[in-house]
């Protein structure tokens, strides 16, 4: 009987979950992607920084999608969730496209400026999770934001830069403010 080393059992057993084979990670072709910023996707700080960026911008102003495209991995998903006035829960999930072309227009028509408040982070390995917890105003200048909230980012570096695999998101409402331990700055 040959005995195969678990880590190598692990590493097979992952590559036919992940529907690759048995040929490994090594046989999954690169996706085809906009060229990122090397600074926008070296660290999770840089990445999250080039979301909001990117999303950001006054009244009248084109954003940068294909920088956002370099941001994502193919095949990711943002997923707004809240309730209706009725109470019932409701999300929508997004290809990157989609999201695009259904949020795109209003960003841009209306101005929109959203920032990171605080943020709370739990990594593993090559995958992260954070809790980003943020405010929206309309212009840059505005005292007020229309809106906060908390945006769940879940990330991948592949050995060489990081990824957006999923941002899943919930405004703040009158009955559920954003806990304090998601407001605190590091």
């Amino acid at each position: 009987m040959i005995r195969i080393p678990r880590t190598l059992r692990t590493l097979t057993m992952a590559s036919v979950w992940l529907g690759l084979g048995t040929a490994g990670l090594a046989a999954q072709e690169a996706p085809a992607v906009p060229a990122a910023k090397p600074a926008d996707v070296q660290s999770i700080d840089g990445i999250i920084a080039a979301v909001y960026d990117v999303i950001s911008g006054p009244a009248g102003q084109a954003r940068d999608w294909d920088r956002m495209r370099s941001l994502f991995l193919p095949g990711a998903r943002l997923i707004p969730t809240g309730k209706t006035p009725q109470g019932e829960g409701r999300h929508r999930v997004w290809t990157l496209e989609e999201y695009i072309g259904a949020a795109g227009p209003s960003l841009e028509q209306g101005g929109f400026f959203e920032s990171e408040l605080s943020r709370v982070t739990e990594q593993y390995g090559n995958i992260a999770h954070l809790f980003s917890s943020y405010e929206s105003k309309r212009t840059a200048a505005d005292e007020t934001p229309f809106a906060r909230g908390i945006n769940s980012f879940q990330l991948w570096n592949d050995g060489t830069r990081w990824w957006v695999v999923t941002i899943f998101w919930e405004g703040e409402t009158p009955a559920t403010p954003i806990p304090d331990k998601y407001l605190k700055r590091p």
